[in-house]
């Protein structure tokens, strides 16, 4: 009596399902620890002019606004553009240290009304110390 032997004709195969798992843990893990950066996503043409860096700017609060008169302090988006959101988004990440230097920086672009409201708010808040950003001129 002969006996067949079906494991000759078997084929190997590859089980994707492993694969595909640990790919799957791999790019939640990645995009979890990931850290986004506010400052990395606005692009800024700030305007040029002569003269010396600042020299103490370690501590100093950042007000950014972009092109289209948005604005961010520190790390955090003002939701809204009128005068009592941005002093709000300000007493919250500045705190009571009103003494510190604030770094404004505004893009070339934007609308002078929204550097006035942001000059303002500061004002009111009784920020004293305040830089304007600004690029070194180009030479040609």
């Amino acid at each position: 009596m002969r006996i067949r032997d079906d494991r000759a004709h078997d084929e190997p195969e590859i089980n994707l399902i492993p694969l595909i798992d640990v790919i799957l843990v791999l790019i939640i893990f990645f995009v979890i620890t990931t850290t986004f950066d506010a400052r990395s996503t606005l692009q800024l043409q700030l305007p040029s002019a002569t003269g010396e860096p600042a020299s103490d700017q370690t501590r100093s609060l950042s007000v950014l606004i972009n092109a289209e008169g948005r604005y961010f302090v520190g790390d955090q988006e003002v939701l809204r553009t009128d005068i009592d959101s941005l002093k709000q988004t300000i007493a919250q990440v500045g705190g009571d240290d009103h003494g510190r230097a604030v770094l404004l920086r505004a893009d070339a672009r934007t609308p002078h009304q929204a550097v006035v409201t942001a000059l303002d708010a500061l004002g009111q808040l009784g920020f004293r110390r305040i830089s304007i950003a600004t690029a070194p001129e180009q030479r040609k």
